[in-house]
């Protein structure tokens, strides 16, 4: 029987990075995607040539059902679920506030808070102590943009992950006495295609003069400290969070 983690956003980026880490730390990995199933396959086949176990499983974690299915699923795995890493989410192009629809702040709210809110409540309802769960830990990848605000880039974004930061710390009280631990690591500029999907895939080179460090961060960077607040190494951390994000 496996201890399973599910890793939603898991075909690229971050979320592939992290699946690969908490494989190598002999986890049961759920490799959750939306659209890109010949790249979430690539990162379970690569797991499972390395020796480790890993499931593929679709998903749109903004749609309430969709989460409720995965869950299911995630049920009848050999194994039990241990730990959430709520990594999906989207950006849209860059843009001002006055020049955002209501569809697009829909879309940004849905994919990058709603998720995190379905997905935690259904973890809960399979890790909490008090459900006949075994406790586990969430961690919910947040961005450096809740503190920085994006002006005239992403604000619907930053806004949406600042509410992350929220759901973050009011979960970790409500679960404190439940076996669950929830935490969020905050990525700065890290390089991965999600700058290309808002419009600027140079966009880290522009900005790395204004990062202390120089540079943008890597996904293994992200990854190591979402796997830390996983571990039991982290065993007495909830309700905070790790900036990963060059020192801006």
């Amino acid at each position: 029987m496996h201890e399973i983690i599910l890793v939603t956003g898991a075909s690229r980026g971050i979320g592939a990075a992290t699946a690969l880490h908490l494989a190598e730390q002999g986890y049961g990995i759920v490799v959750n995607y939306r659209a890109q199933a010949d790249k979430a396959q690539a990162i379970v086949e690569q797991i499972q040539n390395q020796g480790g176990t890993a499931w593929v499983l679709q998903a749109d974690v903004s749609d309430e059902q969709q989460v409720v299915n995965l869950f299911s699923k995630i049920r009848a795995l050999p194994g039990q679920l241990v730990g959430l890493v709520n990594n999906a989410g989207r950006l849209q192009q860059q843009m001002r506030v006055i020049d955002m629809d209501t569809k697009r702040l829909q879309d940004t709210f849905n994919s990058n808070l709603l998720s995190q809110f379905l997905c935690c409540r259904e973890a809960v309802k399979v890790m909490s102590t008090e459900l006949g769960g075994t406790g586990g830990a969430i961690v919910n990848v947040s961005s450096a943009a809740a503190r920085i605000g994006s002006a005239n880039e992403y604000v619907d974004y930053a806004a949406a992950k600042g509410g992350v930061d929220t759901l973050t710390i009011g979960l970790a009280q409500e679960l404190a006495q439940e076996g669950i631990r929830v935490n969020g690591v905050r990525p700065g500029f890290i390089d991965t295609e999600m700058h290309a999907d808002g419009g600027e895939p140079g966009r880290i080179q522009r900005l790395a003069p204004v990062i202390p460090l120089r540079r943008g961060g890597t996904v293994d960077e992200v990854a190591n400290a979402i796997c830390w607040l996983i571990s039991e190494q982290a065993s007495y951390t909830t309700g905070s969070f790790i900036e990963v994000a060059g020192g801006r």
